[in-house]
């Protein structure tokens, strides 16, 4: 990778890969784009509708791009609400990216996730190549992305590498309709108010990461070496397991008077409770070297942290 376009630079994922790829990379070689303006540019930044293929055919090419990472999409819980916006946008994006790639010869990147997987996949301890029979437009459109990417690898060459994200937590960007976001939700209402009413229910049990381990995946995957990967698409990642109260009983290490109670969400809980507890992360780390560094805790006390400091400046 040495010049990047990013479509969907506003969003979870994105507002944070932007930084950690300019880093990297050099700030006048990655290239931000999304449907609305950035309220204050560092870098390159275009606006784009990632359903104008040629628009984002156009973008790449002046800007002269060997990389393609696509993160627009709309997540779990938004897209449960407006089913078709979800299909024509995740799916008639992706398409647009991977034609984009084909065309001009660019390296490809885009996540799935925890959602492709259903109620009939082994819950616990995942395995990398299982049963995916999801029951929600996210999960249908993430398991017809992991196989549209391999089409355009096997049929078209097109190096497409992607992760299964399990749900991710971070301190930059606020919650965006993800079935996960209590876990980033939690956090701030335990600094703000000592309380958190969940949506998700006790002992239901989601794979999480924190957002630094996330980033440092998408860039270990994408330099990793081609030869290596049995796989192309869809690896397995995941740092840690947990429920709410578990999420709840770390916090209490820093916010000793800190209460949880629940008001259960029923659209939420039943995609939750269709997502496995549990994932194998073993082909990730054999084929290039995957390795998390934060567990619960060290999450935690980092959150509580990186929080406090950003509600002071608000």
């Amino acid at each position: 990778m040495k010049r990047i376009i990013i479509t969907g630079a506003l969003g979870q994922i994105g507002s944070e890969l932007v930084g950690k790829l300019q880093g990297i990379y050099g700030v006048d070689n990655v290239l931000a784009t999304d449907i609305r303006p950035a309220a204050q540019e560092n870098g390159p930044f275009q606006l784009l509708d990632v359903t104008d293929g040629q628009r984002m055919y156009n973008l790449a090419k002046d800007f002269k791009a060997d990389t393609m990472m696509h993160m627009a999409a709309l997540l779990s819980a938004t897209a449960e609400e407006k089913p078709l916006l979800a299909w024509n946008l995740n799916m008639g994006g992706l398409v647009n990216a991977l034609e984009a790639s084909r065309e001009l010869g660019m390296q490809f990147f885009t996540p799935s996730s925890i959602g492709a997987f259903g109620p009939s996949t082994p819950k616990k301890n995942t395995p990398q190549d299982t049963l995916q029979r999801p029951t929600t437009m996210y999960g249908v459109n993430k398991v017809a992305g992991e196989l549209l990417c391999d089409y355009y690898f096997q049929k078209f060459g097109v190096d497409t590498r992607g992760v299964r994200f399990p749900g991710l937590v971070s301190y930059v960007a606020q919650p965006g309709g993800g079935t996960t976001d209590y876990a980033v939700d939690i956090y701030y209402k335990a600094i703000e108010q000592q309380q958190y009413t969940s949506y998700i229910k006790s002992g239901t049990y989601m794979d999480m990461m924190y957002m630094p381990d996330a980033l440092q995946s998408i860039v270990e995957l994408m330099e990793a070496d081609a030869s290596r990967l049995e796989h192309r698409n869809s690896f397995n990642v995941t740092a840690m397991s947990f429920e709410p109260e578990e999420i709840a009983a770390s916090i209490r290490k820093h916010i000793p008077d800190f209460k949880l109670s629940y008001d259960v969400d029923p659209i939420r809980q039943a995609i939750a409770d269709s997502w496995p507890d549990s994932i194998d992360a073993s082909a990730a780390k054999k084929e290039w070297g995957f390795q998390a560094q934060y567990d619960l805790d060290a999450m935690t006390a980092d959150m509580l942290e990186k929080l406090k400091i950003k509600l002071q400046n608000v």
